[in-house]
């Protein structure tokens, strides 16, 4: 895995590199595969994200996110990444560290979407044990929190995997697909115990 200190210019944030996988920052050019992604994976999706917008797969909306996602990084608050695999650069899916809260709480959120024909196969297992090296070691994070549905099985393994401890319940904590839904809270602190993190730089690029 390789990861080099971001840059304010969001267009020169680096790759995170490892496991098979390539982690960036969307660009314009993404636009295609990515609404042909989330087109395609509509239904796997929708129970477990907010409501999307009618326009949510228009060109016009994505690079709305892409400006909203450059000030989010030039102002240290998100790190918006698509999840790529190496060996062709196929859209896996995304994943973002964000919320980032600085001064004396050092700490982010984590969030993350895998398309509908790549789940199931570990990838997002190994996209957040890369993730997590960067939060901690290059911005400096010294906590991840995370949130999840209770019926999101999936989630709740891969974060797990990755050392994630349950902290506490939340009720109605996010309006997911249209209902304020109870979330299971997870957090890993820098130094924590990550099962999943020598898997996630097998095959490392």
């Amino acid at each position: 895995m390789a990861f080099f200190r971001l840059s304010p210019i969001p267009d020169d944030t680096p790759a995170i590199r490892g496991a098979g996988l390539v982690l960036r920052t969307p660009r314009m050019e993404d636009f295609d595969a990515w609404a042909r992604l989330r087109e395609q994976s509509r239904d796997f999706l929708t129970p477990w994200e907010p409501l999307w917008p009618e326009d949510d797969l228009t060109r016009s909306s994505f690079r709305r996110r892409l400006r909203r996602y450059a000030e989010e990084i030039r102002s240290d608050t998100a790190y918006p990444y698509l999840i790529f695999r190496a060996s062709d650069r196929a859209l896996l899916g995304g994943i973002t560290v964000g919320q980032i809260r600085r001064g004396v709480a050092q700490a982010g959120t984590l969030g993350y979407w895998m398309g509908a024909p790549f789940a199931g196969q570990g990838i997002m297992t190994r996209a957040v044990g890369l993730l997590l090296d960067a939060a901690f070691d290059d911005l400096r994070l010294r906590r991840v929190d995370a949130a999840c549905v209770p019926t999101n099985t999936a989630s709740v393994r891969v974060l797990e995997r990755n050392g994630f401890t349950r902290e506490g319940f939340a009720r109605q904590y996010l309006c997911i697909a249209g209902r304020w839904e109870d979330h299971l809270l997870y957090a890993v602190l820098r130094g924590d115990p990550r099962p999943g993190l020598e898997d996630a730089r097998i095959g490392g690029e």
